[in-house]
């Protein structure tokens, strides 16, 4: 017994021995791997007061009743007005043939069919009823919560690309909501820059009062990232997001705090809307004007949250961070990247070799007012520093490519950097590079 005791514990100790071995050894190769970082991301300052040393200040750049003329776009029109044929893009967009469910297998027939069946499209703009949103939530291309994501056995698929998120949208906002799913848990709605499917729960029919109100009074925009907002009771309702506008309620003076109309639940399909005390520090009455100061305070809310496809998790995109970032400005920016390089003044890069491009930018590009596009990703030119062109960013990795497979060096968070950002990493792939696959940029104020 003795003898086999000293064995088993030596055999014990032997195969703990190789497994902690094996552990040191392949937990050093991933060191070493991490230990390989973006030379941009050292060498060029992440604080943006950095890039404002030549910025002339401008004042007001935006015009408020363009703004919410796109703003209040749902509540202005009498019917969904999205071809039946674009609402179901991802309908003829997503089959059997490319698409993975949360546990990385192929969908099944099934699942398509019961979503169409579900999304009730014989309704479609049968409704046409104004709305708002109660909270920050997901618009869905599907009336479901199951992601649906394309093979993720390649590089840049799978976890976190669910390509049925289409968008996220804050509390507060308009919307118009088309039809029911046939189950009644969904609705199909279209909002200011943005359509798809939300839960019926996380909205309100809004009445014709509070439209009025809405449209008519003076305008908060919040200056202050995830700021939790009460009811008068201390009730919770949802959390700020730079990029809200919401209307200022005139009463109750307050030295410190100001008061705004919120919708809330409705009762018996009728919404109701209560009154909320805020800090007079967390919003800004009116349009900022554009200026170090405010840049800076708000480039510094929206930097502190990640790369989060299609705004996942609280998180935002290229395009939605530029999105919410010109919103208290007054500057109203569409929804994706190629319709946001469509909006001002647009300079075509096409044909054009890199030298070419960098000389057209550095002559042409005007610091904080212009974005410039790829496909697929939208960027913020803010000037040049030590020679180089530098522009802010929320993007999710580096494209790799080694002995011929694809691959992503991640970032997933904004970032200040060049064009050519991780070409210093072994395996860049320079034919991805950003500025060899820039196609235009365009100025936002002209």
């Amino acid at each position: 017994m003795q003898y086999r005791y000293i064995c088993s514990v030596f055999a014990i100790f032997f195969l703990t021995s190789c497994s902690v071995k094996e552990n040191i050894y392949r937990d050093s190769k991933l060191l070493e791997k991490k230990q390989e970082v973006i030379s941009d991301l050292n060498i060029f300052d992440q604080n943006i007061s950095s890039y404002l040393g030549g910025f002339r200040n401008r004042g007001v750049i935006g015009n408020i009743k363009e703004y919410e003329k796109s703003y209040f776009k749902p509540w202005n029109i009498q019917k969904i007005d999205i071809p039946l044929q674009n609402a179901k893009w991802a309908y003829r967009a997503f089959t059997i043939k490319n698409s993975y469910g949360e546990n990385l297998q192929p969908l099944k027939n099934s699942f398509f069919q019961d979503i169409y069946a579900r999304s009730n499209f014989n309704e479609y703009a049968t409704l046409n009823k104004a709305a708002i949103t109660l909270k920050y939530l997901n618009i869905r291309a599907f009336p479901s919560d199951k992601p649906l994501l394309m093979n993720p056995q390649k590089a840049g698929e799978g976890f976190p690309f669910d390509y049925l998120q289409n968008s996220t949208i804050a509390p507060n906002k308009p919307l118009l909501v088309s039809h029911y799913s046939r189950d009644k848990e969904w609705v199909f709605i279209e909002s200011s820059f943005a359509y798809g499917w939300v839960k019926i729960r996380d909205i309100a029919f809004v009445s014709d009062e509070y439209i009025k109100l809405y449209k008519e009074a003076r305008k908060l925009f919040f200056i202050k990232e995830s700021f939790p907002i009460y009811d008068l009771n201390n009730n919770f309702l949802f959390r700020s997001r730079i990029g809200m506008m919401l209307p200022k309620v005139q009463k109750n003076l307050s030295k410190d705090n100001l008061f705004i109309a919120v919708a809330n639940y409705h009762q018996n399909t009728r919404s109701y809307y209560i009154t909320s005390k805020i800090p007079k520090n967390t919003v800004h009455e009116g349009i900022l004007k554009f200026n170090k100061k405010n840049i800076m305070i708000i480039f510094n809310e929206i930097s502190h949250v990640k790369y989060g496809w299609g705004g996942m998790y609280g998180d935002r995109d290229c395009s939605s961070m530029l999105r919410d970032f010109f919103a208290p400005f007054g500057i109203w920016l569409p929804r994706n990247s190629y319709k946001q390089s469509q909006i001002g003044k647009v300079i075509s890069l096409e044909g054009l070799n890199d030298l070419q491009k960098i000389q057209k930018i550095k002559n042409e590009a005007v610091a904080f007012e212009t974005l410039l596009y790829k496909r697929g990703h939208i960027l913020l030119y803010v000037g040049v520093k030590d020679n180089k062109i530098i522009v802010l960013h929320n993007t999710w990795g580096i494209k790799t490519k080694r002995d011929g497979v694809e691959g992503r060096f991640i970032i997933g968070k904004p970032v200040f950097s060049t064009l050519e950002i991780g070409k210093n990493l072994k395996y860049y792939d320079k034919n991805s590079s950003i500025l060899h696959n820039l196609k235009s940029m365009n100025i936002l104020t002209q």
